[in-house]
């Protein structure tokens, strides 16, 4: 019997597989491998973002919280209503000697917790920002509502020399609705002409003495932006006498201006 070798017998054919079919493949598996970076990133940054799926419990302590925090701000917006009502009750000083009748006023707090009717009688003062200051005619319907918003303003009797001070280095006019600095009499003339006022001297003067032109001077002059005073203010709402920054400063308003100005 003949034994049979390897070499007697005939090679196999390899099995043929066509490009199109390799080509295939090979991008299936570009594909899976992309796919699985792409899913690995999304949950890595996931997991950056804190991603977190918050059950019913946490929406309603959520809410529960918002309506609490809404709840003690309307709370403070009615005491604020009733501190106003009460200290219009309260007796008045005197304004001071006939010889004090302009008065300078700062708003000094901004509008955390104020009830709307203060904001508006700010308003109606032209006191509209924090740090802002008016000049005014001392008079018993001013202290009347100087008394209802005291909390948040301070005031006094300014001297000569914080008046030009103030106008010239602060000053700024109001026209055509632009805010524009006190550099050109022409300007002071042509708004102010009509009252015999046609420079910024004569400005100073309408206003440190009162003059029966003040309205229309102080209406021209926009509210002074003041600097935020260092050390000089302290937040209190208390009035100045009893150790706080609100109410009448009388004549020390002069150390707050020249710190402010």
């Amino acid at each position: 019997k003949r034994c049979t070798t390897m070499a007697d017998e005939e090679p196999k054919p390899l099995t043929y597989v066509p490009e199109v079919i390799l080509k295939k493949r090979k991008n299936n598996e570009d594909w899976a491998i992309r796919r699985k970076l792409q899913l690995e990133q999304r949950v890595k940054k996931s997991k950056g973002d804190n991603f977190v799926i918050k059950k019913p419990e946490q929406f309603i302590r959520e809410y529960r919280d918002k309506v609490i925090e809404l709840y003690i701000i309307q709370l403070l917006l009615e005491l604020d209503l009733i501190q106003m009502k009460h200290r219009v009750k309260r007796p008045r000083r005197a304004i001071g000697t006939p010889e004090s009748k302009l008065l300078f006023i700062i708003r000094i707090q901004g509008k955390n917790d104020m009830h709307p009717k203060t904001r508006k009688i700010l308003y109606s003062l032209r006191l509209r920002r924090i740090f802002s200051g008016v000049f005014v005619k001392a008079n018993e319907s001013i202290m009347q509502i100087l008394q209802k918003v005291e909390p948040y303003v301070t005031y006094g009797y300014p001297n000569l020399k914080n008046v030009n001070d103030l106008i010239y280095k602060k000053g700024l006019a109001k026209v055509d609705k632009q805010r524009v600095p006190l550099t050109d009499n022409n300007m002071i003339e042509q708004v102010l002409g009509q009252y015999g006022i046609i420079c910024i001297e004569d400005i100073v003067n309408e206003v440190a003495n009162v003059g029966k032109h003040f309205r229309e001077v102080t209406s021209f002059l926009c509210p002074f932006a003041l600097n935020k005073p260092e050390k000089a203010l302290q937040g209190k709402k208390k009035p100045y006498k009893n150790g706080g920054d609100a109410g009448n400063h009388e004549d020390h308003i002069n150390d707050l201006i020249n710190k402010m100005n």
